[in-house]
C-alpha cells in the first residue's frame, strides 16, 4: 500500500499535492477502519475531507486528473479494507476462486448488433450478443438482425429464453458444476463481515447522495471541514426543449459561443445536466434567471438549480462509487450476492430498502445518474436468479407508484427504471409467479384504465378535444400494454388453481377495460352539409392496435385450459348483455315477413342513427365462442355452458351494424363525413387490425346463424342492409317499380344488393378457421398466401406485410411458402419474387374475403389471364370448400333457405333485361357464384354419404320448382336456361354454362344412387361427354379462326407486291443509295487502299474524296444544320465536375485556387476536371434562350417558397431539355480542321527541334518587346525563315461558336479551379486541356475495367462528347491571347527540352506525360499559326508525341520496374528489345546512381514498360483518333493489341528505336529534384496505374454493424455517434447527422460527410449508412439522394432501415454497379435524376450530414 503512494506522488502535480496535505495518516486508513467502533462516521469523515478536495475546483470539470486522484484517495482504501491485503492480490484471488456465470449479462451499447432466433427464441426480446451468437447453434437458423438501442443485455445462458440451444460455446456450464451451492460459502466469515460493512456504508452513501434534493447544504457527516462560497449554475435536460433553444438561450445567458453552446447542449443531453456557470452564489443565480425566463415563453421552462461546489462533488463520487460496485462485484459472484442482500435489505421499521428508494426516486434523477444505477441493477441483482425474484416482486409492489411517476416524467422510456419490466416480465416462471403472488396482471390493467379518466356519460373512453398534455400521458400509458403483453407472451402448460383464479381476476378487469371501448367513437351518418370539424379517430384505433395481440393472447391462454375457458365464456356473455341491456334509441320493436316466413326483430336505421367501429366485447366472445368448437369443450360439457340461453339476434347485431356500416359507405352514403370514417373503414379491414376486427365480427355473425333459421336470418340482414322493401314486394320477381327513384338512390341500392350477397357467400364460405371448419391452423395461412400470390408475384417482404402478425411478430409463412409457391431469384435490380405454383391455382376464390375491391379486380383480371393463356374456360368457379365443424353444420342451410332463393331468382328475373338499369353485372356475378357455391355443398355431400335418405341438402329441387300459383314465375334453373344464351351476358356465359353442366351431373347421381348405385363415380361419364363435346366445340372454332387468319394474309401479300409494282422506280432509287452508301464505307476502310491506317504526322488518313459533311439536329426547334466553322454554333449539353476518381494521393492539400498553376498534371492525378455529356445537340441561341427562360423562372420561384431545385441555376446549371440530365454548360461542336496533305520533304526530329527552338527564341524577344520595360537589351536572333512573330492569324470561326468557345473554356475553368469564372485568366486553355485529358483517361480506364475493346464499345453520348473535347481544345487559343498560349507552350515544351529562359522548369518524374502530350498538340497551333514556311502541324504532333512517348519510358523505367522478378521467363520474341532496354536501364542506373537498383534480366524491363506505357499508348490513340476523326483499326483487341497501337500511332513496335537520336534523357536525369523524388517511395507513382477501386465489404452485414457500434464521435469525447456512416471511397467512418462534427466550409457549417466529400471526393460522396443500411450518394452542399444498398438478404431484398432483421449479406453485382456509376462519373447525375423523380429529397437539408 506504501509503494501505491510513493509512486503516485511522482504522477501529482506538486500543486495538488500540497492542498491535499498528504502528511495525514491516510496509508494507515484500512488499518484504523478495521479497529473503528464506528465505521460509518470514519469513513464519512474520510469522504467529507477529500471529495470536495478532488472534485469540482473549477469551472471546468477535469476527468482524467479527477479519476486518478479518486482512484488513489477514495477507492484504493476502501478495496485495501475489502480485501484485507493489496487489492491487486487479493482481487484475482476472488477471480480465480469465482465459478463463471451461465448467464452472459453483456450489456449493449448503442447501435451494436443483437440477434434473436426466430426459431427459438421464447419470445422476440431474447437476444444474443455478437460473440455469444457467432458460437450458438441459432446461426444455422433463421435469425433476426438489429441494432440495439442500447441498454438491454444478452440473453444467453438463461434456460426460459430460449426453446433450445440456451448456451453458447462459451457459456456452456461444466456438467461436473455445482452451480446450486452458496457462492458466499468461497468466503471466509471475516471477509463476508467486511464487505457486509463497507458496501452498506458506500450504497446509502451513494442512494443517499443521488436522491438529495438540498442545493446548498450535505447530509449530516458529510459537511466539509471548510465551505468556500463557489456554486454551480446546473442546467438540466428535457426533452421538450430543441438544440436550437438550448444553444440559442446559452449563448445569451452565460455570453458563450456558439461552438462553446452547442458543447453544452450536447453535454447536457448525453450527461442530462452539465454546469454552464462557476463563481459566488450571486453570479450563478443571474445565468439561472435568464435561462428561465428566456425559456418559459411557449412551454414549461428548462430546469436550472444553483447548487453549492461541495454538492455538486459528493453527487460526482456518488456516482463514480455506484460505478466501482459494477466494477468489484465482476471479481466474483460471492460480492455480487451480497450487494444484492445489502440492496435489498428492508430498513428496522420495515421502511424502503435501499433499492427501494432510488427506483421511487427515478423520476427525480437526471439522465447520467439514472444510467449509472440501472446498469447496476442489471450487473447486480438481474444477474443473480435469486435475488432476480425478489426484485422483481419489489418491482411489481411498487408497480403503480412507478408508472405513474413515469407518466408525469419528462424522460423518454429508456431512461425510466420502468424500462427494467422486460427484464423481469418475460420470464415465464417469473411472471406467472407475479400474477399468482402479486396479482400483477389485475395491477397493470387497473393502472391503465386509472390513467384514462376521459369518459363519456355511457362510461366509454372519449378522446375527443384531448389537449396536448393529454394526448403525451396516453402516449406513456401505452407502455403499460407492453408490460401486459411481456407477462402473457408465453402460455402455461401447467394451470393451478391460484392461477386460474388470478387470470380470471385479471381477465375481469380485462374484461371492464373493453367494456369502456365498447361503442366508442360513435359516428352519424351526415346529410345536406359536409362535416365541419374530422373527428379524433386516431387515438382509439392506436389503442385498439396496441390490444390486438393482448386480446389474441388471452383467447390462447384460454384455450389451454377447459376450466378456464368455460368461465371466460360466461364472464364474457355477461358483460356483453349488460352493454346490451335496454333498447337503445332508434330501436323500435317490428315484424318482417317473406317468403312464407316471418320474424319478430327490432328497426334501426343504420343511415340515421348512431353506429360504432368499436365492440371489442362481441369480438373477444366470437374468439371464445370458436374455440370451444375447437377444443370440442362444446360437445363435452354442454351442460356447464349457457348455450341455450343465449338470443342469437343480440349477439349478431351490433357486428351486423358494422359490416352495414362498410357496405353503405362502400355505396358512398357517407361521403360528407369526410375522412375520418374512410380511414376507420380502412383500418377496420386492414392486416394490423382485422384478426380481432372484421374476422371477429364475421365470426360473430356465423355464431348468431349457426343458431338461427337460416330465413330469419336473412330477413335481419336485409332489414339492417335497408334492402328489405326491395326483396319483399309480391312482384319484385317482375321487377320492383324504381323508375320514380333518384338516380343515386338507384346507384347506391345496387352496391348495397352486391355487398350483401358477397356477405352471405363469406358467411357460408369462410371456413379456413379451425374451429369453424375442420381445418389445420396452416390451412388458413396457406389461403392468405395463395390469394396474395393470385393477385401478382410478390416478394418477401410484401407478403409479409400483407399476412398477420402474432405477438412474436412471426407470420409463420415460412413453414407453409414452400408448398404454394416457387422463388425465383432477382437480376442486378429489383428483388426476388415468389410466384404461386400453377396446382394451387384451383383453391382461387373471387370473393376471397380480405380482397379489397382493388385487390380483386387485380386478381380476376390476372386469373382470367391465366386461363386464357392455359386454353381453359374463363369461368372462375367457386372452390371447394372443407367441411364445418358440428357447431357450425347448420349454416350450409342458408344457400337453401326460401329467403336467398327468392332473392337469388329476383336478380336473375331483372338480369333478363338488358336495359334494365337496376341490376348490375357484379351482382348477377355473386349470384352465380352463391348458386355455384350451392351446387358443389350439394355434391360433395353426395358423394361422401352413401345413403340418399341421409342427404339433407337438396338445393338442385328447389331451384328446379317454379314459383307458387298466383305468380307463376319460371324456375331458376328455367331463368338460367333462357340466360345462357343472351347476348347482353356474353361475359357470365362460360359460368352459366358450368352451373347447368353440374345441375346435370348431380342430378344424375341423385337417379342413380336412387337405384342401385354402380362402382365407378357417379356422373363421370356424364361430365366426360359434356366435356368432349366441348372440347371438339372449341377445336372447330379455333380452325376456323385460322383459316381466316390465313386468308387475310394472302390479301394483304397481294396487295403489297401490287404497290411495289406501280412505284418501281422509287423501290429502284433506294436500292441504288443503299449501295452507294456500302461502296463508300469500303472505300473509307483500310481495305481498299494501300497503306495501315495512322491517325497522327504526316502519313495520316485524310477523308478521302470530298470531306464529309457533318449535318446535326437541334432538339429545341427541330431544324437541321450542317456544322461549319463560319455557320451557326451548336452545342452539345455537358456537365463538367471536379474529380478525384483516379486518384492515387487522397493526402494531398487542396491548392489555393488564386495562386495555383494548373499546367502541370502531377503523375498521382490528385484532382482532375472530368466533363460529360448527355449527347443532345442544341442551337447556341436556341440553348441561350431556353437558359434565360430558366433563370426567369427560378427568380419567380424564389419569391414564392424558399425550396431548391435538383439544379442550382446561380452556378450555370440546367437540366438537358430533352432528357433532364444535369448539366452545367454547353461544348460547340466544331467541324475536322483542314489541313492540307504536304508534299514536300518533311525535317526530321533534330531539324524539327532546331527549328521548334528558334522559334521560340523569337518568340521570348517578341514577348519582351510587347512589355514596354525591357530589363537587359534585345539583341534577338534573327528568327527562322517564314516565321513571322508579329503575324496575327485570322480567326476561322464565327462570332457565335467563338462565343461559344469562351463560355466553355470560362465554365471549365470556373469549376475545375473552383474560382470565379474570368475569360481573360491565362489559366481557362489549360484547365480545358487538361479536362480533355483527364476525360480520355477515365473513359481508357473505364474499358479497361469493365474488359471492352478501346474502340466502338463507348455509347455515342461519350463519342460525341470526346470528339467535341478534342476539337474543342485544339481552337481554344483562338480565344485567348496568342501570347498567352504561346508561353504556355514554351513552358510545357522546357520540361522535355531544357529552356535557359524558363525558371523552375518540372522535373520529369512529376509530369504526367498525357497531359503534357494533350497540352503540346492542343497548344502547338498558336506557334504554328504564324509559320508560313510550308512545315505541317503533322509532322509537329508526330515528333512531339515521340518525345513524350521517350520521356514517359524513361519515367517507367525509373519508377515501375519491380523488386522481385517473379514471372517466369517467356521464350522467344524479341532478344533486339531487350539488349536494347537493358542498355537504356543501365545507361540510366550510370547518371542517376543508387537510387535505382539493378536489374538483369532484359525480359522482364521490357515487359514491365510495355505493360507501363500500354494506358498511355491508349490514351494517345483515342485523343488523335476523337481530334483527326480517324477511322479505327478493327484489330484493336486481343493479341496483337501492341503491334496495332504502335501502326496507328506511327511508332515503331520496337519503342527503344526512339532512343538513338536523344540526347535528352541525361540531362533529364540530371534534374535537381530527381534524386529527391527517387527516395521518396511514398510519393513515387508506379505504372500502368491501378484502377481506383471503393472499398473492399464484409460479406455479412453485421460485421460492419459491430465495426461501427465501437466508433465513438471524434469530437465528443467517447460518446458513441448516432449516425455512423462509412466512406465508400477511402473507408473512412464517419459522425455524420450531429452537430458535434459539423465543421465549417466555404463560411457554412456542414456535416461531416458533407465536409468530407471535399477533402475525399472533390465534392462528391459516396457513403454506406450503417444503422440505416443505406448508401447516400452527396454533391456539394445541396445534392443528395438516397440509393439502394448492396446489401440483400436471402430474398433478394434490401432492407432500408433495417426493419425487417433478416441476415443481409453482399451482392457483388450491386456493389461493382454503385463503384461502376462512380468511375463513370455518374453519381451527380444519378443524384439529379433521383431528385427529379421524388420531391421530398429536395427539401431534405444534405449538408448537415
Amino acid at each position: 500500500f506504501y509503494w501505491v503512494w510513493s509512486h503516485s506522488h511522482e504522477k501529482l502535480d506538486t500543486s495538488l499535492c500540497a492542498c491535499l496535505n498528504f502528511s495525514s495518516p491516510l496509508s494507515f486508513l484500512p488499518q484504523k477502519w478495521l479497529q473503528a467502533t464506528d465505521l460509518p462516521k470514519e469513513v464519512y469523515q474520510h469522504l467529507a475531507g477529500y471529495v470536495p478536495k478532488i472534485y469540482c475546483l473549477g469551472p471546468n470539470l477535469n476527468p482524467t486528473s479527477e479519476d486518478l486522484l479518486a482512484q488513489l484517495l477514495l477507492q484504493a482504501p476502501l478495496e485495501w479494507y475489502l480485501c484485507g491485503e493489496d487489492p491487486l492480490v487479493g482481487l484475482a484471488k476472488l477471480e480465480k476462486n469465482n465459478q463463471p456465470s451461465q448467464l452472459c449479462g453483456h450489456v449493449f451499447k448503442v447501435g451494436e448488433p443483437t440477434y434473436s432466433c426466430r426459431e427459438c427464441a421464447a419470445d422476440p426480446t431474447c437476444v444474443l450478443c455478437m460473440q455469444c451468437f457467432l458460437g450458438s447453434v441459432h446461426k444455422e437458423h433463421r435469425y433476426r438482425m438489429t441494432t440495439s438501442g442500447g441498454g438491454g443485455f444478452c440473453d444467453c445462458g438463461d434456460t426460459e429464453a430460449w426453446k433450445k440451444g440456451p448456451y453458447c460455446q462459451k457459456h456452456e456450464p461444466n456438467i461436473c458444476d455445482s452451480s446450486q451451492e452458496d457462492p458466499l460459502a468461497n468466503l471466509s466469515a471475516d471477509m463476508i463481515a467486511r464487505t457486509y460493512n463497507i458496501f452498506s456504508i458506500m450504497l446509502k452513501y451513494a442512494v443517499d447522495m443521488l436522491t438529495w434534493d438540498k442545493e446548498d447544504e450535505l447530509p449530516h457527516g458529510l459537511e466539509p471541514p471548510e465551505r468556500g462560497d463557489t456554486y454551480y449554475c446546473m442546467l438540466f435536460n428535457d426533452e421538450v426543449h430543441t438544440y436550437e433553444q438550448v444553444i440559442y438561450t446559452l449563448q445569451k445567458a452565460v455570453n458563450c459561443t456558439q461552438k462553446e453552446a452547442v458543447s453544452f447542449a450536447t453535454t447536457v443531453d448525453r450527461d442530462g445536466r452539465k454546469s454552464v456557470r462557476y463563481g459566488d452564489f450571486q453570479f450563478c443565480e443571474q445565468a439561472k434567471s435568464v435561462i428561465v425566463r428566456n425559456t418559459s415563453r411557449q412551454s414549461k421552462p428548462l430546469r436550472v438549480q444553483v447548487m453549492h461546489s461541495s454538492v455538486v462533488a459528493h453527487q460526482c463520487f456518488a456516482l463514480k462509487a455506484l460505478t466501482w460496485f459494477s466494477h468489484v462485484i465482476r471479481y466474483s459472484d460471492a460480492l455480487r450476492r451480497i450487494l444484492c442482500q445489502v440492496g435489498l435489505q428492508r430498513g428496522p421499521e420495515g421502511d424502503n430498502s435501499l433499492v427501494d428508494t432510488l427506483m421511487l426516486c427515478d423520476s427525480k434523477m437526471w439522465k447520467g445518474a439514472r444510467n449509472v444505477y440501472h446498469q447496476l441493477y442489471m450487473s447486480s441483482l438481474l444477474m443473480d436468479l435469486k435475488y432476480k425474484k425478489l426484485f422483481a416482486i419489489q418491482f411489481a409492489k411498487h408497480y403503480e407508484r412507478l408508472q405513474s411517476d413515469y407518466v408525469k416524467d419528462d424522460h423518454d422510456r429508456e431512461f425510466s427504471v420502468t424500462d427494467l419490466s422486460v427484464q423481469m416480465f418475460t420470464v415465464p416462471s417469473l411472471a406467472r409467479m407475479l400474477i399468482t403472488e402479486e396479482n400483477l396482471m389485475t395491477t397493470i390493467i387497473r393502472t391503465f384504465v386509472d390513467h384514462l379518466r376521459h369518459r363519456d356519460l355511457q362510461g366509454r373512453f372519449q378522446f375527443e378535444r384531448y389537449t396536448a398534455q393529454q394526448a403525451f400521458k396516453f402516449r406513456r400509458v401505452q407502455s403499460l400494454i407492453g408490460d401486459l403483453k411481456y407477462v402473457l407472451i408465453s402460455r402455461p402448460t401447467e394451470w393451478t388453481n391460484r392461477l386460474r383464479e388470478k387470470f380470471l381476476e385479471g381477465l375481469e378487469a380485462f374484461l371492464e377495460l373493453l367494456k369502456c371501448m365498447q361503442g366508442m367513437d360513435p359516428v352519424v351518418r351526415q346529410v345536406g352539409q359536409h362535416i365541419e370539424m374530422e373527428p379524433e379517430w386516431e387515438a382509439a384505433f392506436t389503442l385498439q392496435m396496441k390490444l390486438t395481440h393482448i386480446i389474441s393472447m388471452i383467447q390462447e391462454w384460454c384455450a389451454s385450459d377447459d376450466r378456464v375457458l368455460i368461465e371466460a365464456y360466461k364472464k364474457c356473455l355477461t358483460v356483453l348483455t349488460h352493454c346490451h341491456s335496454g333498447f337503445a334509441d332508434g330501436e323500435q320493436p317490428i315484424t318482417l315477413s317473406m317468403c312464407g316466413h316471418s320474424v319478430d326483430t327490432i328497426r334501426y336505421c343504420i343511415s340515421q342513427e348512431k353506429v360504432s367501429i368499436h365492440l371489442p366485447v362481441s369480438r373477444l366472445l366470437a374468439g371464445l365462442h370458436v374455440l370451444l368448437s375447437k377444443t370440442e369443450v362444446a360437445y363435452r360439457f354442454p351442460e356447464q355452458l349457457p348455450l341455450s340461453e343465449l338470443s342469437p339476434p343480440m349477439l349478431i347485431e351490433h357486428p351486423l351494424r358494422c359490416l352495414v356500416l362498410c357496405a353503405q359507405v362502400h355505396a358512398g352514403m357517407w361521403r360528407r363525413n369526410g375522412f375520418s370514417l374512410v380511414n376507420q373503414i380502412y383500418y377496420y379491414h386492414n392486416v394490423k387490425c382485422r384478426v380481432e376486427m372484421f374476422d371477429k365480427d364475421l365470426m360473430m355473425l356465423q355464431v348468431g346463424a349457426s343458431m338461427m333459421d337460416p330465413n330469419h336470418f336473412l330477413m335481419i340482414m336485409l332489414s339492417r342492409f335497408e334492402l328489405f322493401h326491395i326483396f319483399s314486394s309480391a312482384d319484385c320477381r317482375k321487377r320492383y317499380n324504381r323508375e320514380s327513384a333518384n338516380k343515386d338512390v338507384v346507384q347506391q341500392n345496387s352496391t348495397l344488393i352486391e355487398e350483401v350477397l358477397h356477405l352471405i357467400m363469406m358467411v357460408v364460405g369462410e371456413r379456413f378457421v379451425a374451429g369453424i371448419g375442420q381445418v389445420e391452423s396452416c390451412e388458413e395461412l396457406k389461403r392468405e398466401i395463395i390469394h396474395q400470390l393470385c393477385i401478382r408475384p410478390m416478394a418477401h417482404s410484401e407478403l409479409v406485410k400483407a399476412l398477420p402478425e402474432n405477438e412474436n411478430k412471426e407470420t409463420g409463412m415460412e413453414k407453409v411458402i414452400d408448398s404454394v409457391a416457387s422463388f425465383k431469384k432477382p437480376g442486378v435490380t429489383g428483388r426476388g419474387l415468389y410466384e404461386l405454383r400453377p396446382e394451387c391455382a384451383k383453391h382461387f376464390n373471387l370473393y376471397f374475403h380480405h380482397y379489397s375491391r382493388a385487390d380483386q379486380s387485380k386478381a380476376e383480371e390476372a386469373q382470367r389471364k391465366l386461363k386464357r393463356q392455359n386454353g381453359e374456360d374463363s369461368a372462375l368457379l367457386p372452390p371447394s370448400l372443407p367441411q364445418l365443424c358440428p357447431l357450425f353444420a347448420s349454416l350450409v342451410n342458408i344457400l337453401q333457405c326460401d329467403v336467398l332463393l327468392g332473392m337469388l331468382g329476383a336478380v336473375l328475373q331483372w338480369a333478363m333485361e338488358p336495359s334494365g338499369g337496376h341490376w348490375s353485372e357484379s351482382m348477377l356475378q355473386r349470384v352465380l357464384h352463391l348458386i355455384g357455391m350451392a351446387l358443389l355443398e350439394e355434391q360433395q355431400q353426395l358423394e361422401s354419404t352413401l345413403d340418399d335418405n341421409e342427404v339433407t341438402f337438396s338445393f338442385t329441387l328447389k331451384i328446379s320448382r317454379p314459383g307458387e300459383a298466383p305468380s307463376t314465375s319460371p324456375s331458376i334453373l328455367a331463368v338460367l336456361e333462357t340466360l345462357q344464351n343472351a347476348p347482353h351476358l356474353e361475359v357470365h356465359k362460360d359460368m352459366i354454362r358450368w352451373i347447368l353442366k353440374t345441375v346435370v351431373s348431380i342430378k344424375t347421381m341423385r337417379e342413380r344412387t336412387a337405384a342401385a348405385p354402380p362402382p365407378e363415380r357417379a356422373g363421370g361419364w356424364q361430365e366426360e361427354m359434356v366435356r368432349d363435346k366441348d372440347k371438339a366445340e372449341r377445336k372447330r372454332k379455333a380452325e376456323m379462326a385460322r383459316l381466316r387468319r390465313e386468308k387475310i394474309m394472302a390479301q394483304m401479300s397481294e396487295m403489297q407486291k401490287h404497290f411495289i409494282n406501280e412505284n418501281k422506280e422509287l423501290f429502284q432509287q433506294s436500292l441504288e443509295e443503299l449501295d452507294a452508301s456500302t461502296s463508300a464505307s469500303l472505300e473509307h476502310s483500310p481495305s481498299s487502299w494501300d497503306s495501315v491506317l495512322v491517325c497522327v504526322g504526316p502519313r495520316r488518313w485524310r477523308g478521302g474524296r470530298g470531306e464529309r459533311r457533318q449535318v446535326v439536329t437541334c432538339i429545341l426547334c427541330q431544324e437541321e444544320q450542317e456544322i461549319r466553322a463560319d455557320g451557326r454554333a451548336m452545342v452539345l449539353a455537358a456537365f463538367v465536375q471536379r474529380s478525384t476518381v483516379m486518384s492515387k494521393n487522397r493526402k494531398r492539400p487542396p491548392h489555393d485556387p488564386e495562386s495555383y498553376d494548373p499546367i502541370f498534371m502531377h503523375p498521382d492525378l490528385s484532382f482532375g476536371t472530368h466533363t460529360g455529356s448527355c449527347g443532345h445537340i442544341m442551337h447556341s441561341h436556341c440553348w441561350q434562350r431556353y437558359f434565360e427562360a430558366v433563370q426567369a423562372k427560378e427568380q419567380r420561384r424564389q419569391q414564392r417558397l424558399r425550396v431548391h431545385t435538383s439544379y442550382d441555376v446561380e452556378n450555370g446549371e440546367f437540366l438537358c431539355p430533352l432528357c433532364e440530365c444535369l448539366s452545367n454548360t454547353v461544348i460547340p461542336l466544331l467541324p475536322l480542321t483542314k489541313t492540307s496533305c504536304s508534299n514536300g520533304e518533311q525535317p526530321g526530329l533534330v531539324q524539327w527541334l532546331n527549328t521548334t527552338s528558334q522559334q521560340i527564341k523569337a518568340l521570348h524577344s517578341a514577348h519582351r518587346k510587347a512589355k514596354p520595360t525591357s530589363e537587359y537589351p534585345d539583341h534577338a536572333p534573327p528568327p527562322p525563315e517564314g516565321f513571322r512573330p508579329d503575324h496575327t492569324p485570322i480567326n476561322p470561326y464565327s462570332s457565335s461558336i467563338k462565343e461559344m468557345l469562351t463560355t466553355f473554356g470560362t465554365a471549365t475553368y470556373k469549376v475545375g479551379l473552383k474560382v470565379h469564372p474570368n475569360e481573360q485568366d491565362p489559366r481557362v486553355p489549360i484547365m480545358c486541356w487538361t479536362s480533355c485529358a483527364y476525360t480520355i483517361q477515365s473513359v481508357e480506364r473505364l474499358l479497361v475495367d469493365e474488359q471492352k475493346p478501346l474502340f466502338g464499345s463507348l455509347p455515342c453520348r461519350q463519342d460525341d462528347c470526346l470528339s467535341s473535347l478534342a476539337r474543342f481544345g485544339s481552337a481554344c487559343w483562338t480565344v485567348s491571347s496568342l501570347a498567352t498560349v504561346q508561353s504556355h507552350f514554351i513552358r510545357l515544351l522546357a520540361a522535355l527540352l531544357p529552356d535557359p529562359q524558363v525558371e523552375n522548369s518540372r522535373c520529369i518524374l512529376d509530369v504526367d506525360m498525357f497531359h503534357l502530350l494533350v497540352s503540346l498538340v492542343l497548344s502547338y497551333p498558336a506557334v504554328h499559326c504564324q509559320d508560313s514556311s510550308g512545315l505541317s502541324t503533322d509532322i509537329a504532333e508526330l515528333h512531339l508525341l515521340h518525345l513524350v512517348t521517350v520521356a514517359h519510358l524513361v519515367q517507367i523505367l525509373l519508377t515501375s520496374i519491380p523488386v522481385e522478378l517473379t514471372m517466369e521467363q517467356e521464350s522467344g520474341g524479341v532478344e533486339h528489345e531487350e539488349e536494347s532496354v537493358c542498355l537504356l536501364y543501365n545507361t540510366l542506373r550510370s547518371h542517376i546512381g543508387s537510387c535505382v537498383y539493378e536489374v538483369s534480366s532484359g525480359w522482364h524491363l521490357w515487359r514491365a514498360v510495355k505493360a507501363g506505357i500500354l494506358p498511355f499508348l491508349r490514351g494517345a490513340a483515342l485523343f488523335f483518333h476523337h481530334l483527326h476523326g480517324v477511322p479505327t483499326p478493327p484489330e484493336l483487341n486481343g493479341a496483337s493489341e501492341w503491334e496495332v497501337l504502335c501502326a496507328y500511332l506511327s511508332l515503331p513496335s520496337n519503342l527503344l528505336q526512339l532512343f538513338y537520336s536523344y540526347q535528352e534523357v541525361l540531362e533529364w536525369c540530371s534534374h535537381p529534384s530527381m534524386r529527391q523524388c527517387l527516395q521518396s517511395p511514398e510519393t513515387l507513382i508506379s505504372f500502368p496505374r491501378e484502377s481506383n477501386k471503393l472499398i473492399e465489404l464484409p460479406e455479412d452485414y453485421s460485421a460492419l454493424i459491430n465495426q461501427a457500434s465501437s466508433f465513438t464521435c471524434p469530437k465528443s469525447g467517447g460518446d458513441k455517434s448516432r449516425a455512423p456512416t462509412l466512406c465508400l471511397v477511402c473507408g473512412a467512418l464517419l459522425c455524420s447527422q450531429s452537430y458535434c462534427c459539423q465543421t465549417e466550409l466555404e463560411g457554412e457549417d456542414v456535416g461531416a460527410c458533407t465536409a468530407h466529400t471535399f477533402a475525399c471526393g472533390a465534392g462528391v460522396g459516396i457513403f454506406l449508412r450503417v444503422r440505416e443500411s443505406q448508401v447516400l450518394f452527396l454533391a456539394g452542399k445541396t445534392k443528395g439522394c438516397f440509393y439502394a444498398p448492396p446489401y440483400l438478404d436471402d430474398y433478394g431484398e434490401t432492407d432500408q432501415g433495417l426493419r425487417r432483421g433478416n441476415p443481409l449479406h453482399l451482392c457483388r453485382e450491386r456493389y461493382r454497379k454503385i463503384q461502376k456509376l462512380w468511375r463513370q462519373h455518374s453519381i451527380t447525375e444519378e443524384i439529379g435524376h433521383a431528385q427529379e423523380a421524388n420531391q421530398t429529397l429536395v427539401g431534405i437539408d444534405w449538408q448537415h450530414l
